[in-house]
Formats: structure tokens, sequence, C-alpha cells
């Protein structure tokens, strides 16, 4: 099928109806969509601001004098005020005030790279990581490696891109003997949108893991409740949330495992007391240990105000809308058939909206199924106006999965020192990369409309 009239739509969708005042709250505070024929589908990548966002936190920057934190003088703790404000605002938003520690960092990448640093890796670790995690989750092995800790894949399945959960099992079973083991997963895929069960923080920790939880996929559309599971960290970029301010993250920490980490070095605002006489320093014993230099102060209190526009939104309202809208979007772009029969898109990963966000990877094929270049789909897009991603999306195991790359073609490209992504596609004579399609929350049914029938102008 084509894209179908609104009216049939909401006929098989009849819950998005309820949620047709987001129409409204689009037009008013989100007006560029619309006057600038913009068809925003990547979400994922970036969320959008609303214009009442940033006209709170101008009025906020417009009332007072700031100074610098870390000093006791009038400006000084005005900006401390709401910086320590905000911190309880994002312990809260999660139900996490009572056991977690809040770090702002710069963004989710450095959130993930204080538990690489500071994470106890050394002989007697372990890390295990799932196949589908982003690179700054991957990069952590780095540090694992080059301390002598061992390291480990678990892998998903090829189908639908969710866990093995039989060999992910017996892999937490394993390595009993390491003093220090730590498992990172995504809440949620950063390329199929798949929902990875968060039953598995409790069943690793039973068996003496640590857990590192990227959620950064996962809480833009997602309730994150951090007093029902309890990984022991988890990392967090706001930008993604609620699109704005940028520049600004967050690792939560567990108090339980604060003191795990070993922070291999002092900064400005890190420490209580430092000497250069006698080469000794005391550690800040809270979250402002990993704070390193000045935080961002002017940018932190639009955190705050992002969270509270994201609950003035309702999120479930914005879930029921996306709900209807991927599932929506899924069957019509699988329903999508050049003459010979041959389908023009493949979707990789869940075709329903079982335990599944609203990211979408696909790839798009000739009548004769030979897939098309993903760079002349993109280009096509931007000349319609139309945002979408292209790329392997800092997730190389889950393109090696999509691509059928095996470790041993792979080991031979490394070896060829060839550079370049076009250099690898034409060493392995396979394509790499995919298209990715997201949703988030000012999407609606015009856009999906608009992208299926941007789809269908590549069939034969």
């Amino acid at each position: 099928m084509i894209a179908m009239s609104y009216a049939d739509f909401l006929s098989s969708y009849p819950n998005y109806a309820a949620t047709e005042n987001i129409d409204v709250i689009r037009a008013k505070e989100y007006p560029l969509l619309d006057t600038q024929d913009q068809v925003y589908l990547d979400y994922t990548g970036a969320n959008l601001f609303a214009q009442a966002q940033v006209k709170a936190h101008m009025d906020v920057l417009q009332a007072y004098v700031f100074g610098n934190p870390h000093s006791t003088n009038p400006t000084s703790l005005q900006a401390t005020q709401l910086v320590e404000t905000t911190r309880r605002a994002v312990l809260d938003y999660f139900h996490a005030s009572k056991d977690y520690y809040c770090v702002f960092t710069s963004n989710a990448t450095q959130s993930l790279k204080i538990i690489g640093e500071s994470y106890p890796f050394d002989h007697h670790a372990h890390f295990l990581l799932l196949f589908d995690n982003h690179n700054s989750v991957n990069g952590i092995r780095e540090y694992a490696r080059r301390h002598g800790a061992s390291f480990e894949y678990a892998p998903v399945y090829m189908e639908d891109l969710r866990i093995d959960e039989k060999v992910l099992q017996q892999k937490l079973q394993a390595h009993p003997h390491k003093k220090h083991k730590l498992f990172a997963f995504p809440a949620q895929s950063n390329v199929s949108g798949v929902k990875h069960d968060l039953g598995w923080i409790a069943k690793a920790k039973q068996q003496g893991w640590d857990v590192l939880l990227d959620a950064a996929a996962y809480v833009p559309s997602s309730e994150l409740d951090l007093s029902m599971v309890q990984p022991d960290y988890v990392s967090l970029s706001f930008y993604k949330m609620f699109g704005y301010p940028t520049g600004i993250g967050a690792l939560l920490i567990k108090k339980t495992a604060f003191e795990k980490l070993d922070k291999p070095w002092f900064a400005g605002g890190t420490v209580s007391y430092v000497s250069v006489t006698v080469p000794e320093f005391f550690l800040v014993d809270n979250q402002e240990r990993f704070e390193e230099g000045t935080v961002n102060f002017l940018s932190i209190p639009a955190v705050k105000i992002g969270l509270d526009w994201m609950q003035e939104l309702n999120m479930q309202q914005v879930r029921t809308r996306l709900h209807a809208l991927t599932d929506y979007l899924i069957q019509s772009l699988l329903s999508l058939k050049h003459q010979t029969g041959q389908p023009l898109i493949h979707v990789f990963g869940p075709h329903n909206m079982e335990a599944r966000g609203y990211t979408i990877i696909i790839n798009f094929f000739g009548a004769d199924g030979e897939k098309l270049d993903l760079s002349l789909i993109e280009q096509a897009a931007n000349q319609e106006r139309i945002s979408i991603r292209m790329g392997c999306f800092c997730n190389p195991g889950i393109d090696e999965i999509n691509n059928c790359i095996t470790s041993e073609e792979l080991s031979l490209f490394y070896s060829s020192r060839t550079d370049t992504h076009y250099d690898k596609v034409h060493f392995l004579g396979k394509m790499r990369g995919a298209i990715r399609v997201s949703l988030g929350l000012m999407s609606n049914y015009a856009d999906c409309e608009k992208f299926i029938n941007f789809c269908s102008q590549f069939l034969h």
C-alpha cells in the first residue's frame, strides 16, 4: 500500500485521534517545521526544541547575575543554586534521588569515558558487551585491553536484532573467578529501535556483575524508573531528549558503586585538597569528583526547563501517537513492491511494535533485487527537505550483522590498511550501512505520508 488517507489511517489507528492536540503544540512551538516545509525524521540523531524552552532559558539568564560556581560570593551562589536545582530535577525525573549521584558531563560519550578510565580494569577484570552497542561503549574495551582485562561480545539474533538470551545467560554465568565484571548494553538500540529487556540488569547483578546502561536512545520516548531497575552506571544525553541545550549529558552513578570507580587523575573542581610541595591530593567525595573544571553553569538550567517541558507534553500521549505512526510506517514500507514482486524496502529488526522504539533501519532494493546506492537515496531526500540519516550510526556490530560481514572478511580488510568507507565496500564486495528513519516528539501523520510517497518514486 502507498500512504493511506488520513481518514483510513484514523480508522486503523483510532487511538491517534486523542493525540491531535500535539499538532496544535507543533504549530505553536515548532512552527519552522511547517513554514519551512521540513520533514524531520532524525529524532534519534537529535531531538527538536520548543520555542518555549528557549524563551524560558533566556528569561533565567536575563533575570540574574551569574558567576563561576565553586565560591561563596553572591553571583557564584546564584549559579550553584540553579545547577543543584537542575541536578535534583534530573534525579527526580528518573526516580533516582535516594540512590544515585548525577554527574554533569558534556555528552553521553564523556559519561562513558569516565567509566572507561575509572572502572578497575586489570587482569582480574572482565568486560562483557552486547553486539548492539554504540561506539562510545565499544571504545571502553580499549581501556580494558590496555589494563590487561579480558573482554567479549554477546550476540543478537540476525532475524530481529534482539538478544540471544541463551548465550547471554551463559556468558553471565561464566568467569566466576573474576574480581570485577562489567556488563554494558543499551536500553534501546540507536539503530534498530529494539528495546532490550531491562530485566537483564537484575540477572547480571545476581551473577556478581556491575551493569552499565546506555540510556541515550531510550529516554527520549520511554520512562526509565531507576527505583525499579538499578544499573550501577547510566549514560544520558539531554539534547537527545528535548533538543536544547546541546553540550550537556549526565552520568548517573549508583551510590553503592561510586567508590569502585578509581579516578586516575585530578583536575580543577574535583579535589577537596591538593599539594605541590607534597604530591598528594584528596578527591571530592561526591559527584563533583568527576565534574572536571567548570560545569556549563549557564546552560545547565535549560536542562530542568527541558525536563519540565517533556512532563508538560504528557509523554504517555506522545508514546501513543508514536506507536501508531511507527507501526503505520513499517507496514507501509513493507508493502512497497516493484512490478516484478521484488520488495522495494527491507526493514531490519522487528516488523511489529513489540518491545521496540520509534527508530526504523532500512535498505532500498531495485526491481532486480540489487541494493540501491544509499547516497543516492539520501541526496534525493535532501532535495525534498526530508531529514533522514545514512551510515553505520556508530554501531558496527549491527551493521556487520545486517550486511552479513564475517570476522574473517574484516580481519583481511583491516590488514589491508585501506581507509575510507568506499575502500571497505570495494574490498569486501558488500554494502555497508543503511538508512535510519526515526520518529519523535513532534512527528505526525503528514511526515510519514510524505516519506512513504518519497519512497514510492523508486518503484519500477
